[in-house]
This record gives structure tokens, sequence and C-alpha cells, in this order.
């Protein structure tokens, strides 16, 4: 066992020592990988960042009520004796004032210009209540004031002013009724709400001319009323309402987007390392044809088929390794922390350890599967035959 140990890395160091002289060749399974890590990665960072922003959102201890049957908050009709009824039901935190904390929600899309490139886009204004930033502690002000209840007053998300035109500090932003200021800016903590705009609920209730709210958001006592409070209303003859916990909400909300991302990446990236594979494949039976004679000899003085075998997957490998770290680190300057909007959402691309592995296991998978037949080729030639073709 020693001894074949002992072949394995003479044989493989004799291929890595003559890597300088056949650099063509190898270059072509190095850029290989490289290019179908850096592609997959950037589009599996989409898909990360994507999600991370979703989880920052939301929190065990918070629900929202929606009108039974929505999928989506713009789908959901509440009226004003609804959201009483909700307001009164237990297991709901209160503030100091003896207040719960809840806040009736109403939305509305505004037209915006993407800095990047131009192109229209829409931001949500979302309506919170009084106790909206109670419910919500993570948003902090950034820069500015706060918006005025009764005024067409707005403050603005940090990632949506870096990501679209017309919203900075003091900005008028065209809506129903007339221009609304800029008045503020905040951020909280990367999650979703940093992609939106703020404002007073009643104030954008009367400026949308809605007859009902969107949504009720509700801070629990603690994370295990939840089902006290879901049991309350959705048995209350008078309502009609679905009640879920904030993180499940967002995370069915965005699995659409999540899928179609991971898909997409998973595809093209499929695609590419079949290409990249039938290049390892043809550089290493290249390898092996160039090194026929070299083999042949060490086989003839006691060199064993299985390390022949083995030093051509550990060349392929390496090979392969050195293709993904190059591609990897590619994407991580080109895409890690950069801003990007998909689903209404602005979002930081996140190429984390994680995605590293995972690029790095799959192009040393197709390195392995490029060098195996290459490998097998070798262990079998016989030392005649390759002797007399050259």
């Amino acid at each position: 066992m020693l001894g074949e140990f002992k072949q394995i890395v003479s044989l493989t160091g004799i291929g890595l020592r003559a890597i300088p002289q056949r650099k063509g060749a190898s270059l072509v399974i190095v850029i290989g990988m490289a290019l179908v890590v850096a592609v997959t990665l950037s589009i599996l960072s989409m898909s990360t960042g994507f999600m991370r922003s979703v989880r920052n959102t939301g929190r065990e201890d918070r629900a929202i009520v929606l009108s039974q049957g929505s999928q989506f908050e713009f789908a959901s009709a509440l009226s004003r004796d609804n959201v009483t009824t909700i307001c009164d039901a237990p297991g709901i935190r209160t503030a100091s004032d003896g207040k719960p904390i809840v806040s009736a929600e109403s939305l509305a899309t505004v037209a915006v210009v993407k800095k990047s490139d131009g192109l229209d886009a829409f931001v949500a204004l979302r309506g919170i209540g009084p106790q909206g930033l109670a419910l919500r502690p993570e948003i902090k002000l950034v820069a500015g004031r706060l918006f005025r209840p009764a005024k067409h007053e707005l403050i603005v998300g940090k990632s949506a002013r870096a990501q679209f035109a017309g919203l900075d500090l003091g900005s008028q932003v065209p809506l129903p009724q007339g221009d609304w200021t800029v008045t503020g800016i905040f951020e909280s903590n990367g999650d979703g709400h940093e992609s939106e705009l703020l404002a007073d609920s009643e104030t954008v209730f009367a400026a949308m001319r809605a007859s009902t709210f969107h949504s009720v958001t509700v801070m629990l006592e603690r994370a295990q009323s939840f089902e006290q409070f879901r049991t309350a209303l959705t048995t209350n003859p008078t309502l009609t309402v679905d009640v879920v916990r904030e993180p499940q909400y967002l995370a069915a909300q965005s699995e659409f987007l999540n899928d179609f991302l991971s898909m997409i990446a998973y595809v093209v990236g499929g695609i590419m390392g079949l290409g990249a594979a039938f290049g390892a494949l043809n550089t290493m039976y290249s390898v092996v044809s160039a090194r026929a004679i070299e083999i042949a000899t060490l086989r003839a003085i006691g060199f064993g088929g299985a390390a022949v075998v083995a030093s051509v997957l550990v060349e392929s490998l390496l090979l392969a390794l050195a293709g993904a770290a190059i591609g990897a680190s590619a994407a991580w300057i080109a895409f890690n922390g950069d801003l990007h909007v998909a689903g209404g959402l602005v979002f930081k691309l996140a190429v984390t350890p994680g995605l590293v592995g995972l690029g790095i296991g799959f192009a040393g998978t197709l390195g392995l599967i490029g060098g195996l037949f290459p490998a097998i080729r070798a262990a079998r030639l016989p030392v005649v035959t390759a002797l007399n073709n050259q």
C-alpha cells in the first residue's frame, strides 16, 4: 500500500512538473472551470442575497393579517371595522402607553428611474400606522426627520435611494394629489424595507382614495403567542382573514423568484459545466498521448496501473480546482455586495463561503469526470503499442 502511494506521488509530481511545457492545454481546463464557477456563482449570489434580505426582514414575534385567500398584500382588503377587531385580539404586545403595537398599512407603487441604466422601475410606498416604527424597531433614521401625519411627506430606504434617481433628501416624488417631499432617509439592517418608501398610513389611504387597508402587522407578546392570536381571529365570525408569521409570509412571497434564479444558475452552470468537462476530457487525452512513451516506460519498470490512473486524475483535479479558485475569486470581487433589483426589492448580491464551496466542489467533480477516461486509457495502454506508435 505504501509502495502504491509513493508511486502515485512520484507520477503526479512528474506530471505536474511538465505542466509548463503544455501551458496551452492546461489553460483550457483552468479557464473553462474558472468561467463555469464565476458564472454559476454570480447567478446564485442573486438568489442568496435576495433570500438573505428577505430573512432579515422577518421576525417570529410579528404576524401579518390579510384578507382570506390573498397571496400578497396588494391583493388584500381589510375594512376599518376589521382593523379595530384585529387590534382587540389577544396576544398582541402593548406599548408603554397601553396601546397595541399594530400597524394597519396602505400600499401604493411609485414610478422611479434606475440610476444604473435609466430604465423605469417601481418601488413600494408603504403607509404605516402610528405604531409602525415601534413595530419595526430596526428602522432607524440616518438623515433628515420623520414624516408628519396628514402631510404629503415620506422617508426613503437607504437601498432605494442608492438604486433609484429622485429619492434624495428634499426631493419631490410625484404621487396622486401632488408631489410628496422626502424628509428623511432610513436604514433597517439591509432588509426588504430599505427598498421601500414609508409615509403615514392614513395620508396614503386618502391620497389613493382607498376604501380598505391592505394588511395589518402586529407585534406579538412573544413568539409563542401566535397560535392564540391566530385562533382568535380565524374563529371570529366577523372576520375572514389569514394570519401568518412574518418570516413564513415573506418566504412564501420570495419562493418563486428564488426558485427561478436557482434554476437559471443550475441550468446555465450545467450547460457550461458539460462543455468544461469535455474540454478537460480532450485536454487530458492529449496529455496522455503526449506522455505515452513516458507512461509506458514507467509501467515497464514497475509502476502499477492504479498509480497511473490516480496521477492523471489528480492532475486533472488540481487544474480544475485552480480554475475554480480563480472563478470564485473573480465572482467575489465583481459581485459580492453589489446592489441589484429583483421583484421590486433592492438587495446586495452575496458570494458566501457556502457558494464558494459549492463552486469548488462542482469544478472538482467536472475535473474528475474529465480525467477519468483518459486516466483509464493511460493505465491500459500496452507498453509495446505505446513505443511502436511513437
